[in-house]
Parts: C-alpha cells; structure tokens; sequence
C-alpha cells in the first residue's frame, strides 16, 4: 500500500491517539512471534515520544556517540561482516549483492564520516514550513514534526542499518530495522553499538531496534504494525519492493528500483558523453543509480558507439545491443563473448552488475518513448548541447532526478547535501527523489488565538 493508497481507506482506531498497545489478534490469542515483533514496535513507540522532546543538542550528541563507536568497533565490526561475506559466497550471491554487503576500514570510516555530516544539518523538527496572521487575530503556523517511528526493511547492506538510525535521530523518530539474513551478523553487532550510544547520552536505547531474528514473518508483522508503525521504507529489489506494496497495512514510500538511462543527444560533446557513460556504469555497478541502458541518436552513433563501447568493455560490462549497435561494435572488434542480443527483457532490467543495455534511436522523441516506456521512474540523464533537446528530456522524461550533462551517479542524498539518505523515492507524494531529514517528517498546524470562539 502507498501514502496515496491510505488516504482512501478509514483510519484504523488503533492509530487514533497513537496507542502503544499492540493490536490484538483474531480469536483473541496472539502468536508469540507477532507479539514479539510488535512489542519492538510499541517499545519503539514509547522511545519515540522522548526523541519528539529532544534538542538539537541532545540529538547531535547521540549521533556523535555512533560515529566514534563505529570508528572505536572497525576490528570487530570487519569480523562480523567477514562472517557474513563466508557465507553469502557459499550461498551464491551475486558479486553486485557481495560488494553491497562488505564493509571494510575505509567503508566504515566513510559511513561514520557521514553519521558526522549529518550532525552539521539543520535539525527539520520545528521548522515553520508556512504562517499567518488571519483577520480575525488567529495565529496559524505549520511546523515539521517527527513521523514518529520509522520502519525499514532492506538487503544485503549494511550501511542502511547506520544511515536509517541516524536519520530517524536526527528527525525525531525512532527506527525499527530488517535488514535481512544476508548481513545478520554485521547488523546485530552495529545496532547494538547503536544502542549502547543511545544509552550512553540518555536516549531511550528501544529508539533503534532490529527484528532481523524473526526472519521473513517478522518482516510481514511489520508491514502490518498500523497503529505502532508511522511509515515504512522498503530498500531494495524489485521483488521485494513489491511484497512490501503489496502486504503492508501501513504507509509504504516506495524506493523503487533503478532502471537508469543515458541519452546522448544528436548535439551532444562526444568527450563528455563518454566520461560520463562510463562514469554512470562502472563507477559502482552495484547500486541503484547505476546506468542500465545506454540510448544513442543515430546521427552520432557512428563516431561515439566505436569509442564508447569497448571502453565499457575494457572495464569488464557485457554489452546488451540492439542490431545496429552490434553492427557498429563488430566494426569496433569488440570481442564477441561480451556481446548478446538485446531483448524486451534487457529494457526492462535493473542489472546491479556489469551488464548494459544499448539501443540506437532515431530521434529525441524516440529517446524519450523508450524511457517513458521502460524506466523505473529513477534518474534519466540527457548528454547535449541543444538546451531546446535538454528542456524537452526534462520536462517529457517523468523521473525521480533527470541529469543534465551529468552522470546519474549523482543521484544521491550525499551527494545532494542531504546527509546519508534513507532511500530514493520513485513516488509522487510527501517525497520523491532522495530522502533525507525534511522527508522523515510530517507537519503540524499550530493554531494560537487569544479566547477566540467561532460564530
């Protein structure tokens, strides 16, 4: 179910008030795990009423308790991510999926650089997003307030377990986490320094919990903890995006996928254009701000496929071409063994690894048809030096993030001066894009009159 979808359906009595009383099951008797997972909920609830009343200062605080804990912990933590690794390998994860679940000094030193990084943003609780003064002398003012508790359920990636705690602290809500099997090991270990640092400043330490114990029936109690549960972000592939939308009775921001594209324009500067196609496939193919489909104009394919193509391939991408494309690159004598027919399937892919679609097209307009038909709605980039072309893509193109003469890389809530982001909204209400802190708020109108009655 999306944010819009709850509009639409009565508000369930258990929300009304916010009860910490977790909902009863039919007949009466609750199941031990359900009520164990909803007893995190309520618990999260609870801790999330003293995050609403903390300062700046006391917030700041607690993120920099996890910073240096994960900066003091590096040895332990890189042990239990080995574990991990072991076994992730022994179970056949893919190579995108392994590179997303390893930590390593530098990783981890990067992760608790930005915990600090969030710690010098603004704090969004108390904003006053709009005010006035109504005739009548009543004062109005909408403020950001927290969501309150805020679930995630991710994969294989642990730096979420750290960006979505300390993203929740900041805003004032409290995160209720799973992770997956895949990253247990590491994420027991890095939500328990998370809530040893809570502790440690004087935050109720229930205000970051992991129900990754209780595996997928968990992960469905959570989808279905209306009433204890604000918004729930889910992080990942496809498949499991959609068993999120599909199951959940709370209000899902869907983070979709990354069906990325990159357009190089008729008028496009060829150097730039391959720079940063390469740059937006190889930089980390793992992640979802990836390319996944490289779109050519015809008038330029000639000179830019011959380059551009066997640079890819020099950085190890398997090539997904249409047949004019494959042409050029038998021309080019890119070896035969990384070339395969593109299909409707390819269009449609988010590969996470070193795959890349290709297609030569005719026109801007078929440009824009075939990102309007495939994407996921992520970030497109358009490679010209037509701003007529560059105006057309931006406004036809319906993404999350469309790139000017930039790589889709930079689809990212660091990047953007957000902080660590919780995800990359695909949708079209409260948030879409990159999600940082403003996102994990909702708002509140505060009205002050002085004896005011209504005639």
């Amino acid at each position: 179910m999306s944010v819009a979808d709850t509009q639409l359906m009565p508000r369930d009595p258990s929300a009304q008030g916010h009860s910490t009383a977790a909902p009863s099951d039919a007949g009466g008797v609750a199941d031990p795990l359900r009520r164990a997972v909803l007893d995190i909920c309520s618990r999260a609830r609870e801790a999330s009423r003293a995050l609403a009343r903390a300062s700046r200062a006391r917030k700041d605080e607690a993120l920099e308790a996890i910073a240096a804990s994960l900066e003091a912990g590096v040895d332990e933590i890189v042990a239990a991510n080995a574990i991990d690794l072991e076994r992730g390998r022994s179970e056949g994860l893919s190579q995108g999926l392994l590179d997303r679940l390893r930590l390593d000094e530098a990783r981890i030193a990067a992760i608790a650089a930005a915990v600090r990084h969030v710690i010098s943003l603004p704090d969004p609780v108390g904003e006053v997003v709009r005010g006035s003064t109504l005739p009548n002398g009543l004062q109005l003012r909408q403020l950001r307030v927290p969501m309150g508790v805020v679930g995630m359920i991710y994969e294989a990636r642990p730096n979420v377990t750290v960006d979505a705690a300390v993203l929740a602290l900041k805003s004032g809500n409290a995160a209720v986490l799973r992770g997956g099997s895949a990253a247990m090991a590491t994420n027991t270990l890095l939500v328990q320094r998370i809530q040893d640092a809570l502790a440690s400043v004087g935050l109720p330490a229930d205000a970051v919990a992991s129900i990754d114990g209780y595996g997928r029936d968990g992960a469905r109690e959570l989808m279905r903890a209306r009433g204890l549960v604000d918004l729930l972000v889910p992080r990942g592939g496809a498949g499991l995006i959609r068993s999120v939308v599909e199951n959940a009775t709370v209000p899902v921001i869907e983070t979709g996928t990354g069906n990325c594209h990159v357009y190089v324009d008729a008028a496009a500067d060829l150097d730039q254009a391959l720079a940063i196609t390469v740059n937006a496939k190889t930089r980390r193919t793992s992640v979802c701000n990836a390319a996944e489909t490289l779109l050519v104009h015809a008038e330029v394919a000639r000179w830019f496929l011959p380059q551009v193509l066997p640079a890819l391939v020099d950085k190890g991408v398997r090539l997904h071409l249409d047949g004019r494309s494959a042409v050029l690159a038998d021309e080019a004598g890119v070896p035969s063994e990384m070339v395969y027919p593109a299909t409707d399937e390819d269009w449609a892919t988010e590969y996470l690894d070193s795959d890349l679609a290709v297609a030569v097209v005719p026109s801007l307009d078929a440009a824009i048809d075939h990102v309007r038909r495939w994407s996921s709605g992520h970030t497109e980039a358009i490679v010209t030096t037509d701003l007529r072309a560059a105006d057309r893509f931006v406004a036809e193109v319906d993404s999350a993030v469309v790139a000017v003469n930039a790589s889709t890389a930079f689809t990212d809530g660091g990047e953007f001066g957000l902080g660590a982001e919780i995800g990359i909204s695909t949708q079209k209400l409260h948030a879409r894009g990159p999600m940082g802190l403003a996102e994990l708020t909702s708002t509140k109108w505060v009205v002050v009159g002085d004896g005011h009655i209504r005639p």
